[in-house]
């Protein structure tokens, strides 16, 4: 049997330095990288083009080099690399585990199913050991493996709040998120794979067919293969244990997952009894959460009767413990491309969240209120839109009036300055009596600029370009709306000054809708609809 060497990357001081050489293959420390970066979009077919002076790529994962780096990135043996999660427990046992593996010489074993490119790595033994995502490989990336393939990235993807070639960040950031494994997130990283074989669609076809030359690396993420009997699409909801059940739904409200449904949560502990309450769910594949924007989520959990029952004190006690700007710190740390507005949107549904469990709401009350409803065959802002629309109202309308009366100020100081220039210069008293002697005073700002200022929280998604302003009435009631042209609800353009105020608009808002809601269920109660679950 042939072996072949592996090498698993830290950035030291002094470089790359080995470890003891083991006897079968040789392993390097691991833990951190350097500071210098790269933009490996560039390069990624070129390594020739490889210089110790790179620069940062903001759309795309930065990569690192250390002073033995482009010996090792040229050298054809299969290489693994940290590029985020570092810190994260579990992960390096993770990477050591698929180093060894790859250096083995197995190679990683395509998964048929999803919309994206996906490949087990196993063990000399058959084992599955982790499941990793090529950046370029996602559903409408240039790679994508399953003719799903078209756009660079950065563009818009399949969700339009989350761009091409990022989700790999965001299954990082939803293990970050999941202290103390709360949720049961498995251990994830962002990664660089070297000389391994993974799809390249060939350019001058357009079919997807895959080229004979592979690119020097990739960027993946990787996550901890979990052993499972099923998932919770094979299964009826009764069977799933109520803590398993919240656990999930906190995570997918924290982080507004867009795509929970029953193929992502894997099913332990069933042993083929059908047993009520006993099997345990796994929540994966979180690339579709920490959107750009408030986009309208999709919670599988949302009906089922587990999310009706009240938290119980440990569940309500880890909410209430959860400090949403210590964790957006910890993303913008630890994933400094992920740009701030999905950072906003995280801290506003924790705060949600904190609130509405305070307020006594269900894991159910809470998810309806972030979902849009489709009512007469239209679709209607959530809840949580609407408080936020408002807010920024409140926001833009104390702004309006403070700005106003700046003006008022400075036309009255203007007034006064030159009063006293008139005077000085002995200007006749006819012409002091004469108005239109003095400089007219500047114009007001109409209270109609309220409107101009709230069109930047509400933008409207085109799906080649980015989002262009619209104007939209709301309330608690959440007016109706035409989201055929995919509008959402973005925090991207305001100010750093005025969020924290804004925040505190949203907050003011939440016990009138808390209310409103409990109302609502209540009514729904007594009219018998617990029959839905």
């Amino acid at each position: 049997m042939i072996y072949t060497r592996m090498a698993v990357v830290i950035d030291h001081p002094h470089g790359y330095r080995p470890l003891a050489r083991l006897p079968k293959c040789r392993l390097q420390s691991y833990s951190h990288l350097d500071p210098t970066m790269f933009d490996f979009t560039h390069n990624i077919t070129h390594p020739s083009n490889l210089t110790p002076n790179f620069h940062r790529s903001y759309s795309t994962p930065c990569l690192s080099l250390a002073t033995k780096a482009k010996e090792e990135f040229e050298s054809p043996n299969p290489r693994i690399e940290i590029i985020s999660g570092r810190k994260a427990p579990m992960v390096h046992a993770l990477v050591a585990e698929v180093a060894i593996a790859l250096a083995s010489g197995v190679k990683p074993k395509p998964v048929s199913s999803g919309l994206g490119g996906a490949y087990y790595l196993q063990s000399r033994k058959g084992n599955t050991i982790a499941v990793v995502k090529p950046a370029d490989e996602e559903p409408l990336a240039f790679n994508n493996p399953k003719g799903f393939a078209g756009r660079m990235l950065g563009q818009p993807g399949m969700k339009r709040s989350i761009r091409v070639g990022e989700t790999g960040l965001r299954e990082l950031a939803a293990y970050l998120l999941d202290h103390d494994g709360f949720a049961g997130v498995p251990p994830s990283a962002l990664v660089k794979i070297c000389h391994v074989t993974f799809n390249i669609n060939n350019s001058t076809s357009t079919s997807t067919s895959t080229s004979t030359s592979s690119p020097p690396f990739k960027i993946t993420s990787i996550q901890r293969y979990v052993e499972h009997e099923t998932d919770a699409g094979d299964l009826g909801p009764s069977g799933f244990s109520i803590s398993s059940v919240h656990r999930i739904g906190i995570l997918d409200v924290r982080l507004l997952n867009l795509d929970r449904h029953a193929g992502n949560m894997l099913v332990k502990n069933f042993h083929g009894s059908y047993a009520a309450g006993v099997a345990e769910l796994i929540p994966i594949d979180h690339g579709f959460c920490l959107p750009e924007s408030l986009d309208d989520p999709y919670f599988e959990w949302l009906h089922w009767p587990q999310s009706s029952m009240p938290f119980s004190e440990t569940e309500a006690e880890y909410i209430s413990n959860l400090d949403p700007f210590k964790d957006a710190q910890l993303l913008r740390t630890e994933l400094p491309l992920i740009r701030e507005c999905s950072v906003r949107v995280f801290i506003l549904c924790t705060i949600f969240l904190k609130r509405a469990t305070n307020a006594g709401l269900s894991l159910a009350d809470i998810g309806q209120m972030m979902t849009r409803e489709f009512i007469g065959g239209e679709e209607n802002w959530s809840i949580l839109e609407s408080i936020c629309m408002n807010a920024k109202a409140k926001l833009d309308a104390e702004s309006t009036t403070n700005k106003s009366n700046q003006v008022k100020d400075e036309e009255m100081f203007a007034f006064d300055q030159e009063f006293d220039d008139n005077v000085d210069t002995n200007v006749n008293d006819d012409a002091l009596m004469h108005p239109a002697s003095l400089k007219p005073p500047p114009k007001m700002m109409k209270f109609s600029a309220i409107d101009a200022r709230l069109a930047r929280l509400v933008q409207e998604c085109d799906i080649k370009d980015g989002c262009g302003p619209i104007l939209r009435s709301v309330s608690f009631a959440a007016h109706n709306n035409n989201h055929d042209n995919g509008v959402c609800v973005s925090f991207e353009e305001i100010k750093e000054e005025e969020w924290s105020l804004f925040l505190d608009y949203f907050e003011e808002l939440l016990p009138e809708a808390f209310e409103d809601k409990k109302s609502t269920s209540l009514f729904k109660q007594r009219l018998g609809s617990s029959c839905e679950f």
